[in-house]
């Protein structure tokens, strides 16, 4: 079976591709590039989820196949949930990270560290040409640090702090980060669910 990855991006492509296998599930995995008419792809709902179905259900319009999106982004408890879709323009169209991490510190001073609670949370939803869905979660639970720590990562890394090992997702090495992420948890529980899916759609 052919499923098309909103992405352009080879990496996660090859890592969808390998967690497949890993299930002994064999699916080809394609990217946005095989699909020059996709075009760009909006983001115009209020919340994660509608997000992530709007990108899949045009890819699969457009292209007649099965079709996997996702949308993730940062809330923050202490500012009822900001900046959650907007995490990528909080401070403004086209900000710079540099500029989004100013903006929520400036957003969260005077706030304590016991109030500082936030968590990345990252939605997946795939379509069917049929109009079938599926959907999965992954969330990651930590705090919004006083200042920018460490130099890997990007967006609000440098102000994450996890839960369980105390330093910001820009401390953590590539491996530790990508094993604990938001999107690597929604990624297992959608590889999971994906063949039970498709076995019921056949049996029909």
């Amino acid at each position: 079976m052919d499923l098309i990855l909103a992405t352009r991006n080879q990496g996660k492509i090859r890592e969808l591709e390998r967690m497949f296998r890993d299930l002994d599930f064999e699916v080809r995995v394609l990217g946005l590039n095989a699909f020059p008419e996709v075009g760009s792809l909006s983001e115009p709902g209020r919340t994660f989820w509608e997000n992530a179905l709007h990108k899949a259900s045009t890819v699969c319009r457009l292209t007649g196949l099965p079709a996997l999106a996702d949308d993730s982004g940062l809330e923050v408890d202490a500012l009822n949930g900001a900046p959650g879709v907007f995490s990528a323009r909080y401070s403004k169209e086209g900000a710079s990270d540099q500029e989004n991490n100013e903006k929520l510190l400036q957003d969260l001073a005077g706030t304590p560290s016991q109030q500082r609670t936030a968590r990345f949370r990252c939605q997946l939803v795939a379509c069917l040409p049929g109009g079938e869905t599926l959907s999965a979660e992954g969330v990651w639970e930590g705090w919004i640090g006083f200042e920018p720590k460490g130099d890997n990562g990007f967006g609000y890394d440098p102000l994450f702090v996890d839960k369980e090992t105390g330093l910001t997702a820009a401390q953590m090495p590539a491996r530790d980060k990508n094993a604990r992420s938001h999107r690597a948890e929604a990624l297992k529980r959608f590889v999971r669910a994906w063949p039970e899916f498709v076995r019921k759609l056949q049996n029909r």
